[in-house]
């Protein structure tokens, strides 16, 4: 197990948020753009491992990880010591002017661990909906063709492509319209929710006949999906419905896109959760959050007659591949590489899904648990009916947030609590904030 520089324990000493946090949410309304939210406007001082500390000097389990970000702990001395030597060394000089290794050696890492059995090239970029974007743009000049699809309960990003790409419009999208064209929503294998006995092969055949009949196989250029949907409530879609798919798309020429920005980087206990149903080989993936321990960087991975399908000049950016964030992820990468975040992850697994399925069995509410590795969610729903409860998860929040646990929101119908604990996290850290969120729901009782 990692060592630590703060203490691995949950500690409140003042009401949440404290005095300090108040005084400099006071200073934010007047500096920053109100569309910025915050969840808990506690303010970071400092933070390892799995804990958060506020100026305040409250102690708070994160189960949130940025949402997905430091994936491998907070402050890792790994990308310390790489970003700090970095910086000492060059910080910027733009990779499409005058290039540097550490672009070339995160690309090679990714080509390498990525699945398929193909040769492979990879772009770097800087945030998850820009690796979309570049995806899309990529598989639009391979095939010559304009019109994409996506999911329901799909989230892709806040750009202009993107927000059209995702399924809930609110917070997103509303207001910021007329969207980009050609994005088209097919419904998407939700095993809790579809009719009983559905199988993935079924629900692939539904997708695709609604891809057929509204938009044509031949006008598509590629189907966007999440193998493990992030804000849509961590939904793993049944078995046989991505390799159902692909293989419709191979015989159509349609490229598939396997957007991995929250599921990737060792988060479900493999490198990428595409490798969970064998045989599901994306051209595509988009990769991002955990894959620097919370330095910005992105990237578009995939076989390398589409990456080399653009001109030179057609794809990049001016801080895409960024030589700091480049080192970061070197680092992150090779340490997954050992093996031991697997591990981890599989060892939280077994954690939340054991205590809860314990709670499960006392609490109504609960309808639904799953996910991968440590990627777990639970559906809430009102007693013996599948109807979204959304209030108890807007009440269990708020009780874990007051008593030091930050735990996110998820889902359609804002009726998911989501766990993305980084992979350090105790097993003791881990019981401690699962109890604070039993205790969460039994004051509901």
């Amino acid at each position: 197990m990692a060592e630590f520089t703060i203490a691995q324990e949950r500690k409140v000493i003042t009401a949440i948020p404290g005095p300090k946090s108040q005084e400099m949410q006071a200073r934010r309304l007047k500096a920053v753009s109100h569309g910025v939210g915050a969840a808990l406007p506690v303010y970071i001082e400092k933070a390892n491992g799995a804990i958060l500390v506020d100026i305040d000097g409250n102690h708070f389990i994160d189960l949130g990880c940025g949402i997905g970000v430091t994936t491998i702990g907070h402050t890792n001395p790994g990308v310390i010591d790489a970003v700090s030597h970095q910086v000492n060394q060059v910080t910027h000089t733009l990779f499409t002017v005058t290039p540097y290794e550490g672009y070339v050696e995160v690309a090679e890492l990714l080509n390498k661990h990525t699945p398929g059995n193909f040769e492979k090239r990879s772009a770097l970029f800087n945030s998850g909906a820009e690796a979309v974007e570049n995806a899309i743009k990529l598989a639009r000049k391979f095939t010559g063709r304009g019109e994409i699809a996506v999911f329901d309960h799909a989230y892709h990003g806040r750009t202009n492509l993107t927000m059209a790409m995702n399924f809930k419009a609110h917070p997103y999208a509303s207001g910021f319209g007329p969207f980009a064209p050609g994005v088209n929503h097919l419904p998407m294998s939700y095993p809790f929710r579809d009719p009983a006995g559905l199988t993935g092969e079924q629900a692939a055949q539904r997708a695709i006949l609604y891809a057929e009949k509204r938009v044509g196989a031949e006008n598509l250029a590629a189907i966007v999906i999440e193998p493990v949907q992030g804000e849509g409530g961590f939904i793993v879609p049944a078995p046989g419905f991505l390799t159902t798919l692909t293989s419709w798309a191979r015989k159509n020429g349609i490229v598939v896109i396997a957007d991995e920005v929250q599921s990737g980087i060792a988060r479900t206990g493999q490198w990428f959760a595409s490798e969970y149903e064998a045989g599901f080989e994306p051209d595509l993936i988009t990769i991002a959050k955990g894959i620097a321990g919370g330095m910005p960087i992105s990237a578009v991975t995939g076989r390398a007659e589409i990456m080399d399908s653009s001109h030179p000049g057609g794809i990049g950016g001016t801080f895409g591949g960024n030589p700091v964030a480049a080192a970061a992820a070197v680092s992150v990468l090779k340490q997954i590489e050992t093996g031991q975040p697997f591990e981890d992850a599989k060892r939280i697994e077994n954690i939340l899904v054991s205590r809860l399925n314990e709670m499960k069995n006392k609490y109504s509410v609960i309808g639904d648990i799953r996910g991968r590795g440590a990627m777990i969610a639970v559906e809430f729903v009102e007693p013996g009916t599948l109807n979204p409860n959304s209030a108890v998860v807007d009440a269990a929040i708020k009780f874990c947030n007051q008593n030091g646990v930050v735990v996110l929101n998820a889902g359609t119908y804002n009726n998911v609590i989501r766990f993305l604990p980084p992979l350090v996290i105790t097993d003791e850290l881990l019981n401690d904030a699962l109890n604070v969120l039993d205790s969460a729901l039994a004051s509901q009782q």
